[in-house]
């Protein structure tokens, strides 16, 4: 049983990824996204010179990197999954898949194989586009890399879930983008993402702690800006107990959501 399960997921996982590189506007929306935005505010801010505490100064675009990383998680799970799930729905994919021996495991296993594929192509391809193109300086230290491994494993899954539980919000597959995007969006301003974390005030700042994408940008902040910048968080220390803890509440949440409204056709159909 696990082995059909596992190659059902397998088998999935192809196509998905397949699909997915030949959306164009998947790929712009979810893929390249968080390059096209990294690259915008490098360009817009960069003549300011370094930023940072006295001693610790960064260039811009190392300061927006670990954001625009975990928007790239965000967007590879929630947006992508969400909105890819409720076309799904509308168009009777997933009522002709139901008629099939794939299993909803299965279905879920190559859809989540693909966001980390896609997720982790992108994360790396812009680890490499800050170092060689923006020249930032990269960590050295072997326990930075484990944080970013167990951050980025726990945010993805996270999202990849409350994205599946999300895509049962719309009702067709023309509201997915309108009900989906604006959510992302918000969240990615208020995270840290966009605006830096220190500058929110502190009743933002508590609202954005509710979400998973406060937590994943505050542990990609840990790994890639240098020592003393851990004092613009809030508690002033990165707190990866904290961000551990928060994401497994969120992977438990979407989980759950995930297995109560995940059916082969909408309710209503």
């Amino acid at each position: 049983m696990t082995t059909n399960l596992m190659a059902q997921g397998a088998s999935r996982l192809g196509l998905e990824t397949k699909i997915y590189f030949r959306a164009p506007d998947t790929l712009f929306f979810t893929f390249f996204f968080p390059f096209v935005m990294l690259a915008i505010f490098t360009a817009a801010f960069s003549a300011s010179g370094e930023v940072g505490p006295p001693g610790n100064e960064i260039s811009i675009g190392a300061l927006y990197l670990p954001g625009m990383i975990a928007a790239g998680i965000l967007l590879s799970g929630v947006q992508n999954l969400a909105i890819d799930i409720a076309l799904e729905k509308s168009n009777g994919t997933l009522k002709r898949l139901g008629g099939t021996p794939l299993s909803p495991v299965g279905y879920f296993l190559g859809k989540i194989g693909q966001v980390f594929v896609t997720g982790g192509l992108q994360a790396a391809l812009l680890i490499l586009a800050g170092w060689l193109v923006l020249g930032i300086d990269l960590p050295t230290d072997p326990a930075k890399w484990l944080t970013f491994a167990w951050v980025f494993v726990l945010g993805l899954t996270t999202c990849a879930l409350l994205g599946i539980a999300l895509s049962a919000l719309p009702r067709s597959g023309k509201s997915a983008s309108a009900v989906v995007i604006p959510v992302v969006l918000l969240l990615q301003f208020i995270s840290g993402v966009y605006l830096q974390w220190d500058m929110l005030p502190e009743w933002l700042q508590n609202i954005a702690s509710l979400f998973p994408l406060k937590w994943i940008a505050q542990g990609m902040r840990s790994v890639f800006l240098p020592d003393g910048w851990e004092a613009a968080e809030q508690g002033g220390t990165w707190n990866l107990a904290g961000v551990a803890i928060a994401l497994g509440i969120w992977l438990v949440v979407g989980f759950v959501l995930s297995r109560l409204t995940f059916r082969w056709i909408r309710r209503d159909a």
